[in-house]
């Protein structure tokens, strides 16, 4: 059984997290496997499965179908979502690990241990900026277009 909506989505969904974890390996100078399934980086992998999906849609249904609009309106969602709410709570998480060491260095007692637990650091990346979920976008155009498709 095969369905050209899942396999697009998922497989650019792959390929955009494969390039994701390269890109950090490069400006890190380390590999870092959580990359493989996290959120947040160059390409979104969000951005690129919804693409994806949309054109499998499209292209197996039509753009004037119902399908294709109810996929249209699920794309714009999941990408608002990635640009904006999430991007927001991973800047929101950025600004309170940045008090937080603040606040727990200067709680440092006279033999140097902490005072107080340190609370875990927040995760910082959550969503993406414009230009991760252009990225995104071009890798879900160009699996979309080739994943062959059956109707």
């Amino acid at each position: 059984m095969y369905n050209s909506v899942i396999a697009s989505g998922v497989l650019a969904w792959l390929v955009a997290q494969i390039i994701k974890t390269v890109l950090y390996a490069v400006k890190s100078d380390k590999v870092v496997y959580e990359r493989l399934v996290g959120a947040g980086g160059m390409p979104s992998s969000h951005t690129s499965m919804v693409i994806a999906s949309l054109i499998a849609v499209g292209r197996a249904q039509g753009i004037s179908s119902t399908v294709f609009g109810v996929m249209f309106i699920f794309a714009c969602i999941v990408i608002y979502d990635a640009m904006g709410v999430r991007y927001a709570a991973g800047q929101h998480a950025k600004a309170l690990n940045k008090i937080n060491d603040t606040i727990f260095d200067d709680n440092v007692s006279d033999t140097g241990s902490k005072q107080n637990k340190v609370p875990k650091k927040l995760k910082e990346l959550l969503g993406h900026t414009p230009l991760e979920v252009v990225g995104g976008a071009i890798v879900g155009i160009i699996i979309g277009i080739l994943i062959p498709v059956k109707g």
